[in-house]
């Protein structure tokens, strides 16, 4: 079966001249071919968009708000069916899955009260007879280019932020899980989105350049890697377009020693495995203060031993595998380097094998002690179920180490110590801090965006600021003539009074 583009409202039925495999990373197996989208199949996907926005951008904030209910209601009926979807071409688990669903019907939500957020402000009387006011437009054609880890969380941080406020979507999704955008465009028709506002091709670089230089599209979004993330800015940027491009992470995570250590350990090991290590928000590296470190490693291999590793559809599993066969390869690599540069490898799952499950593309939790800064296991994004314990002898190093790191995606510190955890949110330079929890991902009322090499762009993600960068703001200022006319006058005006 070849998995095909959403194009104006319909999926498309011409044979693709190239495709690539799409696998159940749990078995290894090839289960369907996808598209790869030609520079001719991106055209219609914009042509078709861009004819969509001549009405779609008139259309009564009522009706896209009354659409956007809908499609909450749909996605919640059918959030099993998207799980299933995701997990059979990404392998995270059922329960993992929903949870990605439940997170992109809150952006859903959040676009349900687009009435409300395109408000714009009012002044009267700023001058004698004048009146000031602004007001929130659409931008047009908009593109999302999207990863693989997320493939309905993050695409449902763009695209109903961008049609709700008025503007069409042509969605570049990941390849390599690529059915689950079909049944969201499945669902928009169902929730009565009129055909080319939201269009889907999959593709590879063609595809995404195309996008990137295609002067229809106003505007594009992107999650990914760092490398990519800044290629997309510069690329898009130099075409005109405005550009939200959020990049890697390398997430630490700071225990002070008077932290609760069981309440640590719980975090660590959930938010460093949790999806295989496969979130741009997975903490990767636990920074220890002092004697934390005794304390707290024996507590993560307690819980280490006990997860149960297996497909992510089977009753019980907990962490599914790793996207492919080259991806499960490169973590394992990172591990080998570690190991030959001095850490010490405390839980190791470079050779685990699933019953019945021999040809996936598994790597078991893995924790490396005595990490240095120069490793690569430290410097470099894994991507995978890697947790590194970095040493400090004191808070200000803890410190120093986070703000020396190029990314500065997402952080936590635990403590009990509320002097400390102040100190903290108001020292670190990283994007999203938690306190006392482990993935500070805000909720859709707020916005996702890291800093420094995390996030290329003035605009974070969804939430208020997904309101704005989908629109461009219009000012307005009248003023209607009084019978106190006072003529030509060539000044500029001098004060409110004039």
């Amino acid at each position: 079966m070849t998995i095909n583009h959403w194009i104006d409202g319909h999926l498309v039925t011409d044979e693709p001249a190239r495709t690539a495999p799409v696998t159940n990373p749990a078995t290894g197996a090839e289960t369907d071919r996808v598209a790869l989208a030609s520079t001719e199949d991106v055209d219609r996907a914009v042509a078709s968009a861009a004819t969509a926005y001549d009405t779609w951008r008139h259309s009564p904030l009522t009706r896209r708000q009354g659409i956007m209910f809908a499609l909450r209601d749909l996605v919640d009926r059918r959030r099993h069916d998207l799980a299933k979807v995701i997990t059979a071409e990404h392998g995270k688990t059922i329960d993992d899955a929903l949870g990605e669903v439940q997170r992109g019907l809150e952006v859903i939500e959040f676009a349900c009260n687009i009435a409300h957020l395109l408000k714009g402000d009012y002044s009267e009387q700023v001058s004698t007879g004048v009146d000031t006011w602004s007001i929130r437009q659409p931008l047009g054609v908009v593109a999302g280019i999207t990863p693989f880890n997320f493939p309905i969380m993050v695409p449902c941080w763009m695209h109903p932020m961008a049609i709700a406020t008025g503007n069409t979507f042509v969605l570049k999704p990941s390849e390599k899980d690529p059915s689950v955008s079909l049944l969201m465009a499945e669902l928009y028709a169902e929730a009565g989105l009129p055909e080319g506002v939201f269009n889907v091709v999959h593709g590879d670089k063609v595809a995404v350049d195309r996008l990137l230089e295609h002067p229809d599209v106003e505007a594009v979004s992107f999650v990914g890697s760092t490398p990519i993330a800044r290629y997309i800015h510069t690329t898009a940027s130099t075409n005109g377009k405005r550009v939200q491009a959020l990049g890697g992470a390398k997430n630490h995570m700071v225990v002070l020693p008077d932290a609760d250590m069981e309440l640590a350990a719980d975090a660590a090991v959930s938010a460093g495995y949790g999806s295989a290590g496969e979130r741009c928000m997975a903490i990767s590296v636990v920074v220890a203060v002092g004697d934390a470190a005794d304390r707290l490693i024996p507590l993560v291999e307690e819980r280490i031993a006990t997860l149960r590793v297996g497909a992510g559809d089977a009753d019980g599993s907990e962490m599914g595998p790793l996207i492919t066969a080259e991806h499960r390869d490169r973590v394992a690599g990172y591990v080998d380097a570690g190991e030959t540069a001095g850490a010490t490898v405390v839980a190791d799952g470079r050779n685990l094998v699933v019953e019945g499950h021999e040809g996936g593309f598994f790597v078991g939790p893995t924790l490396l002690d005595h990490v240095t800064p120069g490793m690569s296991v430290y410097t470099d994004e894994i991507f995978g179920p890697v947790l590194s314990v970095v040493r400090t002898d004191s808070y200000q190093a803890a410190i120093d180490l986070v703000n020396a790191n190029p990314y500065g995606n997402g952080t936590a510190v635990f403590t009990s110590d509320g002097g400390a955890s102040r100190l903290f949110q108001q020292q670190i330079s990283v994007g999203m801090v938690g306190i006392n929890l482990p993935i500070p991902v805000p909720l859709s009322f707020y916005s996702f965006g890291g800093w420094k090499n995390s996030a290329f762009g003035s605009h974070g993600i969804y939430g208020p600021e997904g309101v704005h960068f989908y629109t461009k703001q219009k000012v307005l200022i009248s003023r209607w003539p009084d019978p106190m006319h006072r003529g030509v006058d060539l000044g500029f005006p001098a004060s409110a009074d004039d």
